[in-house]
């Protein structure tokens, strides 16, 4: 504090500011707006054509429908992974702490494959259910499994820190004033876990989106069945059909950020109200 003056204990916001402009910018702004000029190439019959055939719309509706229901899955799992690790100390607290990020570290490609020889018929664990009559490899249920994978540990890392601060008086308080456990439960708890449970949501649903590595391989990527959005880009991709590709890439994203942007207004109205 200087003549009463507040000064940023970090100075250099222009500088600051200027690489996160550039960052954004290369990394993130030139990419989409490449992407919407090469499908600005095609005319609107064009367009419609590449992006709006049914092998397109069985993609869009899987790709939607899988990561909807694997962020969906990760909310409970990854909350009640993040309170437990947060409110109980057991023996191996840690390692389950750290087994959480290896979804992140690990290559997709690899979880891919692993998904696969694990569930075929005769893997470890598709021999189980195979006499079920439950098939797991090569099917959308298999698709849901993996994305399980790959976007648990985003719902997990987002409440873990709210739980951490949520302070464990305010639940005693509520108990001592004759509140029952649920009541306390969806009157004390829930307010403050619905802004960083949508936050995971987004970010699982967000990664399912785009994921491709693993899908792949567990997939068996079969038209109008289990063929996502991501590998019907790379298809045209491969057929040179470059402003194709990017129709197909235009729509998913206009999706995304459509539904995106629904999940954040939820977000912020339960902030607003919270507040």
């Amino acid at each position: 504090m200087s003549g009463g003056v507040n000064q940023r204990v970090l100075p250099g916001f222009g500088i600051s500011l200027g690489y996160a402009v550039i960052y954004l910018s290369l990394l993130v702004l030139i990419p989409l707006v490449a992407c919407l000029v090469k499908a600005a190439s095609l005319s609107p019959s064009e367009f419609q054509a590449a992006a709006w055939t049914p092998r397109a719309q069985a993609a869009y509706a899987l790709t939607f429908s899988v990561s909807f229901i694997a962020a969906i899955i990760n909310v409970v799992l990854g909350t009640i992974v993040a309170w437990t690790l947060v409110r109980y100390r057991f023996p191996g607290r840690r390692i389950v702490d750290a087994l959480v990020d290896i979804p992140l570290a690990l290559p997709t490609a690899v979880a891919g494959l692993v998904y696969a020889s694990l569930y075929v018929p005769q893997g470890w664990l598709g021999q189980f259910f195979t006499p079920l009559g439950i098939q797991v490899a090569y099917t959308r249920l298999g698709i849901v499994l993996v994305l399980v994978f790959t976007g648990f540990p985003f719902v997990v890392r987002t409440v873990q820190p709210v739980l951490d601060d949520l302070d464990a008086e305010m639940e005693e308080a509520s108990a001592v004033l004759g509140a029952s456990r649920w009541q306390t439960f969806r009157r004390v708890i829930v307010p403050t876990l619905v802004s960083p449970v949508l936050t995971g949501f987004a970010l699982a649903f967000a990664r399912g989106l785009g994921e491709y590595g693993s899908v792949i391989f567990i997939s068996s990527n079969k038209i109008f069945d289990t063929e996502i959005a991501p590998m019907l880009i790379l298809v045209r991709l491969e057929e040179f059909a470059y402003a194709e590709a990017a129709a197909i890439a235009t729509v998913l994203l206009g999706f995304s950020f459509l539904l995106l942007a629904a999940i954040n207004y939820l977000e912020w109205r339960s902030k607003r109200y919270g507040g």
